[in-house]
């Protein structure tokens, strides 16, 4: 007799942005949507860049011809578009990857959930908390058994003390939701016990473009022998704005193997059978992007977030907040306390329905963001001040 997976019966009801746009829904339905706020999801605001524009044109051009058109891209994507990332986003720190370890894809969210397939069940995965719910719930659905740590120096001392014995660990630099990033010398010490007791990162650099403080590290790769140990996914969501036309980007490294079997072998056969590859038209937006030199367009986006998010950080400083005071803006998101000792949602329900102001409830993030909240720096800059206005004598 059929039987459904019964590990989804241990999730939450709903995902934690599906709830919110369900709530947003509600609201827009019996208010007036024009001064409603929207502070909540991290979807970008800013249109696509012209060099990215024009690549869809050069791409509709491509398409339309009889000569050049093309059907099935590779499931791992072209080599025009990975040789322009691996050149750019590599190769000026001295990281050594080459194109079959470069998978190309529709979303890191897809890459970073469906690569548990080709591991074996009831894995011990080890998630910081909080951090993003797609690593929890992809888990449970795998029926892994999940251990948590509260901060990447727990980690590291309950590493050193071996108190924790893991098959995988997620990590988030910079960590979303709390914008928290992590050190050079932690990451060496992750690796080192990586080495030691024989675990895989799985290394989420996302939000890695929006990193301000210099010392701070961008790739896993950027620490030494890290590729025998480390996965890293990267997204161009927020990186270009490509939330409306989806691309990302995993690094397998050839060198890992668990029990003299290549992962990224089975990571290509999982890609050869279960994707069709990324949209080209969003492969040679990027591309073009790359390969006239523009890069520069989507710093200017991503500065423009960033001063977005260091109004909000600085205004929730000045009404005390912040719960980490040696925090600085590395992130597009700003995380708070909040007010009263009230819990996530009913802060969600008292900026909706006071200030028409939404944004996401931490408890989404998991047990520790229980009292706190996130806000985005994805928004205008009209809305973000005006969310600033409204709240100002308020919190």
């Amino acid at each position: 007799m059929i039987k459904t997976n019964n590990n989804y019966l241990n999730l939450k009801n709903n995902y934690l942005f599906a709830k919110i746009a369900s709530e947003k829904k509600k609201y827009i339905s019996k208010n007036n949507s024009l001064e409603l706020i929207d502070l909540s999801i991290g979807d970008v605001t800013l249109p696509l860049v012209k060099s990215a524009t024009e690549g869809i044109e050069k791409a509709k051009n491509l398409l339309s011809n009889i000569e050049t058109f093309e059907g099935y891209p590779p499931s791992s994507g072209h080599s025009f578009l990975k040789e322009q990332i691996i050149n750019n986003d590599y190769f000026p720190k001295n990281i050594s990857i080459n194109e079959d370890e470069l998978f190309i894809s529709d979303s890191s969210k897809s890459d970073i959930s469906n690569i548990l397939d080709i591991f074996s069940s009831n894995l011990t995965v080890a998630i910081q908390d909080p951090v993003y719910p797609v690593y929890v719930d992809s888990n449970v659905m795998a029926g892994n058994n999940i251990i948590y740590f509260n901060s990447i120096e727990e980690l590291i001392l309950k590493l050193e003390n071996q108190e924790i014995n893991l098959d995988i660990l997620y990590l988030c630099s910079p960590n979303n939701p709390t914008g928290d990033v992590i050190t050079k010398d932690n990451l060496e010490k992750i690796v080192m016990y990586a080495h030691k007791y024989n675990y895989i990162i799985f290394f989420d650099s996302a939000y890695e473009a929006f990193i301000q403080n210099k010392d701070i590290p961008h790739s896993i790769y950027e620490i030494d022998n890290a590729k025998d140990v480390a996965i890293e996914f990267r997204s161009f969501s927020k990186t270009a704005g490509f939330t409306p036309i989806r691309l990302s980007y995993t690094i397998v490294p050839e060198n890992i193997e668990i029990n003299n079997i290549s992962v990224n072998s089975l990571f290509k056969r999982l890609k050869n059978t279960k994707y069709n590859g990324p949209s080209f038209l969003s492969e040679y937006a990027i591309y073009n992007v790359y390969k006239t030199n523009n890069l520069q367009e989507l710093y200017t986006n991503i500065n423009y977030y960033i001063e977005n998010t260091k109004l909000l950080f600085d205004f929730f400083k000045s009404k005390g907040l912040i719960d980490n005071k040696d925090i600085t803006v590395n992130s597009p998101y700003v995380w708070i306390k909040t007010i009263d000792n009230m819990n996530s949602w009913d802060f969600f329900y008292y900026l909706l329905d006071n200030f028409m102001i939404l944004g996401t409830p931490g408890s989404g993030f998991g047990k520790n963001g229980e009292g706190h909240f996130r806000f985005t720096g994805f928004g205008t800059r009209e809305n973000t001040l005006k969310a600033i206005e409204r709240l100002k004598d308020k919190l």
